[in-house]
Parts: structure tokens; sequence; C-alpha cells
């Protein structure tokens, strides 16, 4: 499912996907809805501001909100990949990770890739999530 309020993806995929009790979410960055990006400032100079904490702040309230449209939350995640442009940012990452989780929290992997599909882009999560599927009530 394509969510609406959230930014359009760059290519022919849902945000989120429910395969029984599973919920998969989809590569999510600091993309707003109008494509500009948290995180991301240039002056009048055009000199660019990148902050991974306020990125990844918002690619983690974005997972957040997709999850709710399929009716889970961060607390059903189980999985989460991460994908850093620069592992030197992984402090920065780390640090406002530890805000939304902890040990019990989900399982995690941090990878460092060459480029994400916006230069300004530092950061992008996948996910996974399990809550069970709701069971149809039955009628009296």
């Amino acid at each position: 499912m394509v969510v609406g309020g959230k930014a359009t993806p760059r290519g022919r995929f849902p945000h989120v996907k429910r395969a029984g009790d599973f919920i998969y979410v989809s590569g999510t960055s600091s993309r707003r809805p109008d494509n500009s990006i948290a995180g991301a400032a240039a002056d009048e100079f055009g000199t660019v501001r990148l902050d991974i904490a306020e990125q990844t702040r918002a690619v983690i309230e974005n997972v957040r909100d997709i999850l709710g449209a399929a009716g889970a939350d961060l607390t059903d995640l189980v999985q989460i990949t991460a994908y850093l442009v620069n592992m030197n940012d992984f402090g920065g990452y780390n640090e406002v990770y530890a805000e939304y989780f902890d040990e019990t929290g989900p399982t995690r992997t941090t990878v460092a890739v060459h480029q994400l599909p916006h230069p300004h882009l530092l950061i992008e999560i996948q996910a996974v999530a399990h809550k069970a599927a709701r069971e149809p009530e039955e009628s009296q």
C-alpha cells in the first residue's frame, strides 16, 4: 500500500506490504511529501548542511507513520536494516536511534552504502514488523 500524506515512492513499489502477521516497510528516508528533505538545508550561497540526527529522527517518524497506516507501531518492529552513506555518521544516528529503541527493541543491522537516491540523503531504513492480522468478526 502507498500511504497518503507521505513522500511518493520513487519507483513502482509500496511503502508497506503485509504478509500474514508480518509487515514489511520499504526503504524509507527523511523525504517529506513535497520532496524536500528533513535534515538538509542550503543557505543563500548554496552551501548545504546535512544533519544525520534530524534525518534519523525524520526517518523513524516516517516509519512510524507507515506502520500506523498498516495497523502497527514502532513497538511491533522485529528487524531494522539501516543504510548510512557515511559510517562517520554512525554516532549521531545511534544517539537518535536510542531515543526510540533499547535492547528489547528490534534486531538491527547497519551498513554503509555508496549512495542513496538523492545526494542529500544520509540514511534510509528498511523494517519488518510483526502484528497479528485482525480476525474477521463473526456475524451473530
